[in-house]
């Protein structure tokens, strides 16, 4: 199984802007899709955004759709996420994952290998 190490996360102002990072171990990365995932406080891990095995294909919640940008550089191993506009609501545990498939999806059952989590905290 792949091992996948997310970064970037802290705190930030409403209307800041993060960066978050997901290095994968392994060299069959550039082959799956990659997604992100968030969890709140007594919420449900939920759906961020899903990008596919080249990076052309990307999709998002609708609630981060416009803020956020998911991206993957094959040559690093790394998928990010970069996060504008942020709200109080954004703030959440994100988690990266590994898709069983080629074209990443927005179903947590589909990602079979998935990161420790990285704390992203948005407030004034």
């Amino acid at each position: 199984q792949v091992q996948l190490v997310e970064s970037g996360g802290g705190w930030m102002q409403p209307g800041g802007s993060l960066r978050l990072s997901c290095a994968a171990s392994g060299r069959t990365f550039s082959s799956y899709g990659m997604g992100w995932f968030r969890q709140a406080p007594g919420e449900e891990r939920e759906f961020v955004a899903t990008i596919n095995w080249s990076g052309k294909n990307t999709y998002y919640a609708d609630s981060v759709r416009g803020r956020f940008t998911i991206s993957r550089d094959n040559a690093k191993n790394t998928v990010y996420l970069q996060m504008n506009s942020l709200k109080p609501e954004d703030t959440a545990v994100y988690y990266c994952a590994r898709a069983t498939n080629p074209i990443g999806s927005i179903w947590s059952h589909e990602y079979d290998s998935w990161g420790q989590g990285t704390q992203v905290t948005v407030s004034s």
